[in-house]
């Protein structure tokens, strides 16, 4: 085992049925090299086409419900982890299901009439007592 996945790019740990992604490409410098246009456009697709199936079988956060997203996704969620690297796969589920919260917390604080807050610099909103001058460097 290797800690950059090294190796067979399909090869699967003992303890799930994740395929590993493919290792990053090394530059001669020792660092990687970041995805091309191309690869990052292949990337965002096998997310748009596995976020879909999670659409269509009701399931917002796959990380928590990986099991039921693996079983009725595996062919979308398989592309997926195979044409990105897997931090982004990790970072665009959690910030889907960060953007479903938020979706729901607008439409909760629509529902309540919330009125909205202007947050601009002389907005008027605040406490009402005096702002905090900055110290001086």
């Amino acid at each position: 085992m290797s800690w950059f996945g090294a190796g067979n790019s399909t090869t699967t740990t003992t303890n799930t049925a994740k395929p590993t992604p493919a290792a990053p490409t090394p530059s001669q410098d020792g660092g990687y090299i970041a995805p091309d246009r191309t690869g990052r456009q292949r990337c965002w697709d096998g997310r748009d086409s596995f976020f879909q199936c999670l659409e269509k079988n009701d399931i917002v956060d796959s990380v928590k419900e990986d099991a039921k997203a693996r079983k009725l996704c595996a062919p979308e969620l398989g592309e997926f982890e195979r044409v990105c690297a897997s931090s982004w796969v990790t970072y665009f589920k959690k910030r889907r299901v960060m953007e479903f919260q938020r979706d729901m917390t607008i439409k909760k604080l629509n529902a309540d009439n919330a009125v909205p807050l202007d947050m601009t610099a002389g907005g008027g909103g605040g406490g009402g007592g005096p702002v905090a001058a900055r110290p001086s460097l």
